[in-house]
């Protein structure tokens, strides 16, 4: 009998919430966010496990990327190769990491945001101090071990780190709802800021900033708002100032040049070379004429870009100008969130170490317990060997006497003797009076003739006093917190010396910089836009000796202010805005720039339709025409914005706009369709209205009809179009009403 279906009737709404929550928390707790014990998201945890388990350590040959890569997304990572492979090579890049994890070999990207090669052709294996400071007592049940996604392997839950890599080597991830964004810290004021709360857990966040002054960045620079990072080190929250170093450099022909020595964290990758070009606009666009040259002289040495200076230019005032108009100087948003007792929590500094010192006292306390157990196991086992020792003649008779060795153990654990053949009935009894353990019998039953050499037999003794001596330690540093205390200070101490460097980032306070910018000085100038797209902007006077070129060459000559704007309105209802100051300025015949570089103008989208200043656009009245065959006019103060790019007109789904132009007083407007049906109407029956409106019908169509041209016809001048069957006289059209068909011409 088949079984009856069950409907659950639920609230759709409580199902998506309960569906999204699990998986914001899946992403923040398995991808995205650093957990506050080890300092690592899971895809960095199961890649430095993984090359732990094939062995690649650092004295040993490196391996292939792609091996690496493809051995942990099949045993621990089942979320693509390039998240692991993107994972490995950041852990390798001394730019990014201020301890890197990964000893890479080939190709691993540079500081210019040069991508890694392939994992194919590159290699790695672990530090040092990753096997040292990472993966050190994995073996000894120092951490719990968790099934893998498919239940086949086991993997940490956590890897028993002993330095608090969240501070050191920082973190970035951005999960569901909510980021990190820790900045890195010098690795020897990290480890003393563990031993000074360990030695004061009441220390405070200012006390602590007496040892670590702020971030360090692997790429040096400065933070210039020292003042600022007790409020961001106490709440986690809070804005770095950073800056880029400049130094002067004197040549020999008396002038300067400015030499960028380190970048701020945040310029890492890509945005060297946006700063090149930012500081090459600076020249463009006349904000500065001293600057003669930019070079990026920068190698593995470290970065170096020269900034070629004019004879007699002012140095200071071109530094601080760089400083403000480019990413030299940036922010660095902190929000030190990390996954705390399984649950995402923003803390500052303190706590963090907090966390780290509690767990830090977890493993130690686990690896000792572990560490006892071995030596209670092994003092029973070399026990029952100085036992068997004293007895040897005894032992040699019962294995003699036996016909198997289970006969054999179990005379010696249960004093069993009926089994076995004794020469005499003083050794039986003897034998039924031994009680030696099962572990204690079979280490005695492996026991090699050679222990019973004289020196062999010392060395068992030393061995036995050895391991009573241990178990002694062991209990005292588990029973006595100020002893472990002591053995997890010792440890840091050790570690201390072998990642202890210099530290890079400068810590200041600085006032910002403020440039007195000379104003503009007005001056009339001719915007020219060709059919590519490309503008440029010439002088009154280069103009004048060039008009009749510029006139012809040029699909848009505007006339306006060097301090104005252009309006671009295209045919899909956009207008895009440019600052004059912002399109290239030179000779007549330089090439100009795409004006998709200027402004959120796509040409490869959009097509331009008309073009004016702002200054003009705001005296006239704006007509719009589109293929659907809606038309208004706007009054042109509404296209005065200060947006880049803004909607100039509504449009119908699957419409577009076939015409954006003046619309002068005392004219007529004549309407083409693809079916040769025209029609003129006044300008005054043209509906104005706002630029978010459709418009009007301007035109009767027919189903699939569509209007293809629009020609303005100022009063008393004439106009003609060719046709199948000649010339047509526009300006002979008889003048209809709005939204009516209108006259058919071949």
């Amino acid at each position: 009998m088949a079984r009856p279906e069950r409907l659950i009737h639920t609230e759709y709404s409580e199902i998506m919430e309960k569906s999204y929550i699990d998986y914001a928390m899946s992403v923040i707790i398995s991808r995205a966010i650093p957990d506050i014990r080890d300092g690592l998201k899971p895809v960095q945890r199961r890649t430095l496990y993984d090359m732990h388990t094939l062995g690649l350590r650092s004295d040993r040959p490196y391996r292939k990327s792609a091996r690496i890569v493809g051995d942990t997304m099949g045993k621990y990572h089942p979320h693509g190769d390039s998240s692991i492979y993107d994972a490995l090579v950041v852990m390798a890049q001394d730019f990014k990491k201020e301890m890197p994890l990964v000893d890479g070999h080939g190709n691993f990207g540079s500081i210019e945001g040069d991508g890694a090669a392939a994992m194919r052709y590159t290699e790695a294996r672990l530090e040092k101090i990753t096997e040292e400071a990472f993966l050190k007592d994995l073996d000894k049940d120092v951490v719990d071990f968790v099934p893998n996604f498919d239940e086949t392997e086991k993997e940490p839950e956590v890897l028993p780190v002993r330095i608090p890599n969240l501070l050191v080597n920082g973190a970035e991830g951005i999960a569901v709802g909510m980021a990190t964004s820790i900045p890195p810290h010098n690795p020897g004021e990290v480890i003393d800021g563990v031993i000074a709360y360990m030695k004061n857990p009441d220390i405070t966040t200012e006390e602590m900033m007496k040892i670590i002054k702020g971030p360090d960045f692997p790429t040096g620079g400065v933070v210039t708002n020292r003042s600022e990072l007790l409020q961001i080190y106490s709440t986690g929250e809070g804005k770095i100032k950073i800056r880029g170093t400049i130094e002067t450099e004197d040549l020999k022909n008396g002038r300067q040049q400015l030499v960028v020595t380190s970048i701020p964290y945040t310029m890492i990758g890509l945005n060297i070379g946006k700063f090149l070009s930012d500081t090459y606009a600076l020249v463009e666009n006349h904000i500065t004429n001293d600057i003669t040259d930019i070079s990026d002289q920068s190698s593995k040495e470290g970065i170096r870009i020269v900034i070629e200076l004019k004879k007699g230019a002012d140095a200071s005032a071109i530094k601080n100008l760089i400083y403000k108009k480019t990413r030299l100087q940036d922010t660095f948003g902190v929000n030190m969130l990390s996954v705390a007792d399984k649950r995402p929590e923003i803390m500052g500094l303190v706590p963090i170490i907090r966390h780290h010192v509690d767990f830090q006292y977890e493993i130690t306390s686990r690896k000792y317990k572990f560490l006892l157990k071995q030596a209670e196991d092994k003092k029973e086992i070399e026990e029952g060997l100085i036992k068997a020792v004293d007895c040897i003649d005894l032992i040699i008779e019962i294995l003699r006497g036996s016909k198997t060795v289970k006969d054999a153990k179990e005379c010696m654990t249960l004093g069993e003797t009926k089994k076995i053949k004794f020469k005499s009935e003083k050794s039986r009894a003897d034998a039924a009076s031994l009680h030696f353990s099962d572990a204690q019998a079979d280490a005695i039953l492996q026991m090699r003739l050679s222990k019973l050499v004289g020196l062999e037999l010392d060395e068992l003794y030393k061995e036995y006093d050895k391991t009573c001596e241990d178990i002694m330690d062991y209990r005292d540093i588990l029973e006595n917190r100020s002893r472990m205390a002591r053995v997890i200070i010792d440890d840091l101490n050790d570690l201390k010396k072998k990642v202890n460097t210099k530290r890079k980032t400068v810590i200041t306070d600085e006032e910002d910089i403020v440039i007195e910018e000379k104003p503009i000085e007005e001056e009339n100038v001719f915007v020219l836009i060709d059919r590519f797209g490309y503008g440029r902007v010439i002088d009154e006077a280069t103009f004048e000796r060039n008009k009749d070129a510029a006139l012809s060459e040029s699909r848009y000559v505007i006339n306006c202010m060097n301090t104005d704007r252009i309006g671009v309105f295209s045919d899909t209802g956009r207008l895009h805005t440019i600052k004059v100051m912002d399109l290239p300025r030179g000779k007549f015949r330089d090439k100009g720039k795409p004006l998709d570089n200027l402004s959120d103008y796509n040409s490869s989208e959009e097509r331009i339709l008309f073009a004016d200043s702002v200054s003009s656009l705001i005296k006239k009245k704006i007509l719009f025409a589109t293929k659907y065959g809606m038309i208004k006019a706007v009054d042109g103060h509404e296209f005065d914005v200060s947006k880049k790019s803004t909607a100039a007109t509504k449009l119908m789904d699957g419409d577009s706009v076939i015409y954006t132009g003046d619309m002068e007083n005392n004219a007529t407007v004549i309407m083409k369709s693809d079916k040769n049906y025209y029609l003129r109407i006044e300008s005054s029956s043209v509906p104005e209205k706002k630029k978010g409106a459709i418009g009007a019908r301007g035109m009767k169509l027919t189903s699939g009809e569509e209007l293809t041209d629009i020609y303005v016809l100022p009063n008393g001048e004439e106009m003609s179009v060719e046709t199948e069957n000649g010339h047509l006289h526009l300006d002979r059209l008889k003048i209809s009403g709005r939204d009516t068909r209108g006259a058919r011409h071949n």
